[in-house]
């Protein structure tokens, strides 16, 4: 469903913000299966809370392991149905190649962030992108969004440049509902 005239969202990557990653050897991956899938403590009401705040939320999503062969797309999609139906999430967009394919739908690139401005009528300069890896913030920054990395120290590359740090969603919500109040308050 459009809304009339530019509104705001809150981009949500799905693992490591939503749901919890399986963390093997500091570095994050999906849930293999619906059974793996725990929501995150929190993300109901966080999400509940910036829907009612007026935000769209949309899960932008890097799924490689189906181009890779080892996860299977009607897998990722299982899982994201059971997300709409215990989130109120507006919209889900995947994209399922991998670095190889040179996408501009995968994070770091914006393409998904981009196309769902325009499908939503969007503006992206009052919207956020919320992710737990350094191609979720590239891709919300290249998009013209705000960016909120939710660090839970993986053993990997940081993000450069992200407008805030959090722990979880439910302290990003906080921190991106005072600086809609207050835009020009530092970090």
């Amino acid at each position: 469903m459009k809304n009339k005239g530019a509104c705001r969202a809150a981009f949500l990557d799905r693992d490591g913000v939503l749901i919890r990653a399986i963390v093997r050897a500091g570095k994050p991956y999906p849930p293999a299966s619906l059974a793996e899938m725990e929501i995150l403590p929190g993300v109901v009401e966080a999400c509940t809370t910036l829907h009612e705040a007026g935000f769209l939320l949309i899960v932008i999503s890097n799924q490689p392991d189906v181009a890779r062969g080892t996860q299977r797309r009607e897998v990722v999609e299982e899982i994201n149905q059971a997300l709409c139906s215990r989130l109120p999430l507006d919209d889900i967009r995947v994209c399922y190649h991998d670095d190889a394919d040179h996408c501009s739908c995968r994070k770091p690139e914006p393409g998904l962030l981009l196309q769902a401005a325009r499908d939503w009528d969007v503006d992206l300069s009052v919207s956020f992108m919320v992710g737990d890896r350094w191609k979720d913030v590239l891709a919300g920054r290249r998009a013209g969004c705000m960016t909120v990395f939710l660090d839970h120290g993986y053993a990997e590359k940081e993000p450069d440049g992200a407008d805030h740090r959090a722990s979880s969603l439910a302290e990003a919500v906080d921190w991106m509902l005072r600086h809609c109040k207050n835009p020009t308050k530092e970090k």
